[in-house]
């Protein structure tokens, strides 16, 4: 520098002393290239400094003035030299090395105006786009551009590795008109960790906070977001994707194996991440035994394992427990080229209070409600969504966006829907707020479901949004413009309930509670239902779905098999967690892997068998999956029989006729005669009893032609063999 210099020159003395105090909403106002006097001042504030130069393209080197407590200044020449603004790099000397870096705050305005409107709208349909983190290139320079929505800081600071972890070296720019600060950090590239660091409206100094919208966060103890590329993911899948929609309609046969991909099985020494090594077993499985689709327990980065995804803090970011986004994308792709739908669990509801979360996020109740009445939930201990802000309802949004554009996910299921609806969900009298007409919905939620609902349909046709909703709320797979929520089905928790309570008892009892296993065709096409044996039927002491069968151990696989029959040909699409497919023993423990040894044993090998045959009869047969939604697809022919425990009903699509026969006791059955309403051959396509099965063999010789005897209003019927503990699949011949 050749000519004297005051670095206090232009820079008011409190917005400075906010600087070095790291109060400063404003930096860019004092940091960077600035006009004083016709000259370019650099101004650059880098505590543990002891030296800094600004080098100019040119090659010109100028070293910058230094004044207190890390704060450099220098003139860089005319105006007119150097296009108003400056081109500059830094040589920025500390005692533990030098760095070249570029100045983060020469660059100007990084979001649109257009952008900046629509988030404040809650209506950006690219969120993830736009906040978050990008690597991109600004006025010829690769770095990485920061967003974050933080209306009510003080101030926000990006910090990392690149920075030291100090909050005061990189405060970000404020752009009012949305609560969006913001700014772009030079030479920051693919893998850096990163978080914001928040000065409360207060003064207080907020914990970390983990991006909200980061597409990569680290494993989990650690908590860091992580920068990654914005290039577009890797798709082969064009064949399944053009004829997914079809594959998932109401005529379609859904049978979806539910699966937690951290604890399906254990690893082999295979290299590549969890998504490349089991998860490449779990498709080549369940293609294998007939499935149609997977269902992941949330994939969602989420700070507590034992939480299984279910109170997850990255709503954008795939867990890192088991790989990268990448590997993530690729198993989709490979479900996809397998001919296998894949279904995430999604949670909406709430999210956990760690502090690097979404908790008081600028230091007020920002994603949550201020008043626990309203913002707390009970049961879990966790944080409800402020369904009422815009930017939170467009947050959400476009999670499920994520998810079913930039990953190709067939079908979200919504968890906890139950608790959105209802103010009062879990909560005594007078601890919950009511809505603005006196009562207890939540219209703030019920709007947001509808609205996430039409808005995927428009954005990714062809998606299934499931509810897992457990209440008599009406119409929750009812179109919207009938005053429906619009989701394409509903987890049927009635009929799941109902029908165990049923299985649980000793048969001896069973004539007592007949009702439980009909009830469900009361209002079987109230809704488009699935009928779940979901991951929560097998945990917290409820005990394995073997071990809640009465009997011996004969009895309880017997019973076992003759459910999954009757699930299976009942109107419906079918879940199955996993283990529940051969019978384990043991609960489902998330940090071990499933019994495979089991299948060692001729009996669990057995129930097993029969999943498989069941799901591929099931696909096969339209009389047991294609008229799902119609009350003509199901016809009861014997619904009374409570002193024999016998149920009987006809499956049908057209002129193709499916008989389903159960006997829960264990008495087998000689001569049963059923009325039936078609003449000649019956095929015995699936007896639960069969040998094959582990069952006593006992049955009606592969075939069984109707004979002219009138029963149950029929002009013909069937004298059937029922074997003890079982269910029977008959298919009506052509003529």
């Amino acid at each position: 520098m050749t000519e004297p210099f005051d670095f206090m020159s232009g820079v008011d003395p409190r917005q400075l002393r906010a600087l070095l105090e790291g109060r400063q909403s404003d930096p860019f106002s004092i940091l960077g290239p600035h006009s004083v006097d016709g000259q370019v001042v650099v101004r650059v504030f880098q505590p543990g400094a002891f030296a800094v130069q600004a080098i100019l393209p040119d090659g010109s080197v100028f070293d910058l003035r230094e004044g207190p407590d890390g704060f450099f200044s220098g003139p860089l020449g005319k105006d007119s030299n150097l296009a108003g603004r400056g081109d500059y790099r830094l040589r920025i000397s500390r005692p533990e090395g030098g760095q070249l870096a570029g100045d983060p705050y020469r660059y100007g305005l990084l979001l649109g105006e257009l952008d900046l409107y629509l988030i404040a709208q809650g209506t950006h349909l690219d969120l993830a786009d736009c906040l978050g983190s990008h690597i991109v290139e600004v006025e010829g320079t690769s770095g990485t551009r920061f967003a974050v929505w933080a209306p009510n800081a003080r101030r926000v600071s990006v910090v990392g590795d690149f920075n030291a972890w100090d909050g005061r070296r990189n405060p970000m720019r404020l752009r009012p008109e949305a609560g969006i600060w913001e700014i772009f950090l030079p030479d920051v590239g693919e893998g850096a960790c990163y978080k914001f660091e928040l000065l409360a409206a207060d003064g207080r100094l907020l914990p970390l906070k983990a991006d909200p919208l980061a597409r990569r966060m680290e494993a989990p103890p650690a908590t860091a977001s992580v920068v990654t590329g914005a290039g577009e993911l890797v798709w082969s899948d064009s064949d399944w994707m053009a004829h997914r929609a079809e594959r998932q309609g109401l005529d379609a046969p859904l049978a979806i194996y539910e699966a937690h991909i951290g604890s399906w099985a254990e690893r082999h020494g295979e290299e590549g991440s969890v998504w490349q090594s089991a998860g490449a077993r779990l498709i080549e499985y369940a293609g294998a035994m007939g499935f149609t689709h997977i269902e992941l327990l949330p994939v969602s980065e989420h700070p507590f394992g034992g939480s299984w995804g279910y109170q997850p803090i990255g709503m954008f970011a795939p867990t890192a427990r088991w790989g990268g986004p990448e590997d993530f994308a690729g198993f989709v792709d490979a479900c996809h080229r397998a001919g296998l739908g894949l279904i995430l669990d999604w949670v909406p509801a709430h999210f956990p209070s760690d502090p690097h979360g979404l908790v008081e996020f600028d230091g007020t109740a920002l994603y949550e409600h201020a008043d626990p009445r309203q913002g707390l939930h009970p049961d879990w201990n966790t944080l409800i969504y402020n369904m009422g802000r815009n930017e939170v309802r467009n947050f959400l949004l476009n999670s499920a966006l994520e998810w079913t554009r930039r990953y190709h996910v067939d079908g979200l299921r919504v968890d906890a829907v139950a608790s959105m609806l209802y103010l009062d969900y879990s909560r005594e009298a007078g601890s919950w707020i009511p809505n603005q007409y006196g009562g207890r919905e939540n219209l703030e939620a019920v709007g947001f479901l509808r609205q996430l609902n039409a808005m995927v349909a428009e954005q990714t046709p062809g998606v299934m949004m499931i509810a897992e909703e457990s209440t008599a709320w009406p119409g929750v797979t009812a179109r919207q413009e009938q005053g429906g929520l619009g989701f394409q089905y509903k987890w049927n928790m009635g009929w799941m309930h109902d029908t165990l309570q049923y299985m649980r008892q000793d048969p001896v009892y069973r004539r007592y509670h007949h009702h439980d296993m009909t009830f469900g065709l009361v209002y079987a096409w109230s809704e488009h239902f699935i009928l779940p044996l979901s991951h929560d039927e097998v945990v917290h002491g409820k005990k394995s779905l073997l071990h809640k069968m009465p009997g011996d151990r004969w009895q309880q696989f017997a019973n076992l098999r003759a459910y999954y029959a009757f699930m299976w040909s009942h109107p419906g699409k079918k879940l199955l967690f996993m283990g529940s497919e051969f019978g384990q023993d043991r609960e489902w423990n998330h940090d071990a892997p499933l019994d495979w040894a089991a299948l060692d044993d001729a009996m669990h090998a057995g129930v097993l068998a029969v999943v498989r045959d069941l799901n591929f009869l099931y696909v096969e047969s339209a009389a047991l999956h294609a008229w799902d939604a119609i009350p003509s697809g199901f016809q009861w022919l014997i619904g009374d029989d409570i002193d024999n425990s016998v149920f009987a009903f006809l499956r049908r699509h057209e002129e193709e006729l499916a008989l389903v026969v159960c006997n829960m006791t264990p008495v087998p059955r000689h001569g049963y005669r059923i009325g039936i309403p078609r003449a000649g051959r019956w095929t015995e396509r699936l007896n639960t009893d069969a040998a094959c099965y582990g069952g006593s063999n006992m049955g009606n010789g592969g075939s069984v032609l109707a004979q002219e005897t009138d029963a149950h209003g029929q002009r013909q019927s069937l004298s059937l063999v029922l074997p003890p503990l079982s269910t029977l699949i008959l298919l009506a011949q052509d003529d």
